[in-house]
């Protein structure tokens, strides 16, 4: 479903360059848990980035279900990643003036759902989130606010999610809710990618990668 073959991302010119990713190869298949971990530095963010049409790389191809994304114009790559990939930062990244369902379904804007605030409404259930349904960003927890971002992530139903140190922020108890939602999207044939440094995620996982100093180990 993904592959990638000798990405490289290099920031800055010669003699201060710092080499992100070296000649990086990766397949990973339809439905598959992956985790890549790796210490600070390591270049985990760059390559979730580089995998989700985000940041192109210096070298090398991205291919998803053989289309490669960086021959598609901005506007085209914009659309493939808003039908295809769903993402989930470490900071959450909401938008504070709206509500948490405001922000659940701003990320169906550019797809016509029906069934939108259903479907909404459904996952804040699912969440644990129907008690916060109109409270603002401010006024979560930062595990509230992680699952905001996952049921934003969740709701156009995208085959891929690209997480980045998804419980980095939370307690054992909000961890845990986060990566049950992640194992039952995976379950139910969802890709799930995830960045991390951590071990929380491992036993979920198909495979666990090593990235160190830009490269797979």
């Amino acid at each position: 479903m993904i592959q990638l073959e000798r990405i490289s991302k290099i920031y800055g010119e010669l003699p201060k360059q710092a080499i992100a990713l070296k000649n990086v190869d990766l397949k990973i298949g339809k439905a598959e848990f992956i985790v890549v971990r790796g210490p600070s530095g390591s270049g985990k963010t760059t390559l979730l980035m580089s995998i989700g049409g985000m940041l192109q790389p210096s070298s090398g191809t991205v291919r998803i279900n053989d289309k490669d994304i960086y021959l598609l114009s901005i506007v085209e790559r914009s659309r493939f990643r808003a039908l295809n990939i769903g993402f989930v930062f470490q900071m959450f990244h909401l938008i504070p003036y709206l509500s948490v369902l405001e922000n659940i379904i701003l990320s169906t804007r550019h797809i016509k759902y029906d069934d939108s605030n259903k479907k909404a409404y459904s996952l804040i259930e699912d969440l644990g989130l129907s008690d916060r349904i109109n409270y603002k960003p401010s006024e979560l927890s930062a595990g509230e606010c992680q699952r905001v971002a996952l049921g934003r992530a969740l709701i156009h139903r995208p085959k891929i999610i690209l997480a980045d140190e998804p419980t980095g922020n939370l307690d054992p108890e909000n961890s845990s809710i986060v990566m049950k939602t992640f194992s039952n999207y995976h379950q139910n044939g969802g890709t799930v990618i995830i960045v991390t440094h951590g071990e929380d995620a491992d036993p979920f996982a198909d495979r666990v990668i090593y990235l160190k100093k830009g490269e797979i180990k």
